[in-house]
């Protein structure tokens, strides 16, 4: 993956409320697993474990299996420690193309 490829999927996928939350949960409350993460944002399992799935895939979030409250096994998250400076010179370092290398079609396709 190219220093493009990580910078676009890094601001993808902290484009997104839900997933800023996710972040800030995380680094304020340590590793969580992904149930107490559903209760506490009021949104379903499927749709929290496809945000995680977004921050993991850019590499902001990690995840192991451990040991829930109720004794089952489950996937901890925690978030990665990350420093993303943005300035223009960072920006014309990365090489981007018009193209978006995410998904391969012009415009923004945020989702």
């Amino acid at each position: 993956m190219t220093q493009a490829d990580t910078l676009l999927f890094q601001l993808q996928a902290l484009a997104n409320p839900v997933r800023l939350w996710i972040v800030a949960e995380l680094h304020r409350n340590g590793a969580q697993y992904v149930s107490a993460l559903a209760r506490s944002a009021g949104i379903s399992r499927p749709l929290l474990k496809m945000h995680l799935r977004r921050l993991e895939d850019a590499q902001l979030v990690w995840c192991e299996i451990g040991t829930a409250e109720n004794g089952k096994s489950a996937h901890f998250f925690k978030v990665n420690s990350f420093d993303l400076p943005l300035t223009p010179e960072i920006i014309a370092a990365t090489k981007p193309t018009p193209v978006s290398l995410a998904n391969g079609k012009n415009g923004d396709q945020n989702a």
